[in-house]
């Protein structure tokens, strides 16, 4: 399964903060500052995001989010006053000692994702599986009240 970017950065502002997952990152690295040096990864610390697929069905959302290389105990998800977030930091370490010299290499990976839950999800029952380099999300939704249809009220 090939995986695409879920997010146009080129959408309006207000099509940003009304759809149903509103990404912090998104709204700050995009909106509120310019581009250049500042959105660079070298400078700002910060590693790329990885991409992020979300796909809606009458019964749950499922996310897919692509991260190569990780392991399973690479990452940390919560949920925090309906944020979905999740984090990953992986250190590779590699040291040879030889007769006159040591090399120590080492690598550094990490990102977060923040995603603000639609109102009719479900937080007990968020399920998540990685798999093949891709962390996929199960997300029910509440149940909607059905609708009574209207009906006349007799006076006694």
């Amino acid at each position: 399964m090939s995986l695409t970017k879920f997010k146009n950065r080129k959408r309006p502002l207000s099509n940003l903060m009304t759809s149903d997952f509103f990404d912090m990152e998104d709204f700050f690295d995009n909106h509120l500052w310019n581009r250049g040096l500042v959105n660079d990864d070298f400078w700002n610390g910060r590693s790329a995001e990885p991409a992020l697929n979300i796909k809606e069905t009458d019964r749950h959302f499922e996310i897919e989010l692509a991260a190569p290389g990780f392991a399973k105990k690479d990452f940390e998800v919560s949920i925090e006053n309906r944020y979905l977030i999740i984090k990953a930091e992986k250190e590779d370490t590699d040291e040879v000692k030889e007769e006159e010299y040591t090399r120590k290499e080492f690598a550094y990976n990490s990102f977060m994702r923040t995603l603000l839950l639609p109102e009719n999800v479900l937080e007990d029952e968020i399920k998540a599986k990685y798999n093949d380099g891709i962390l996929r999300f199960k997300l029910t939704k509440k149940e909607e009240v059905k609708k009574m249809k209207p009906r006349k009220v007799e006076i006694a």
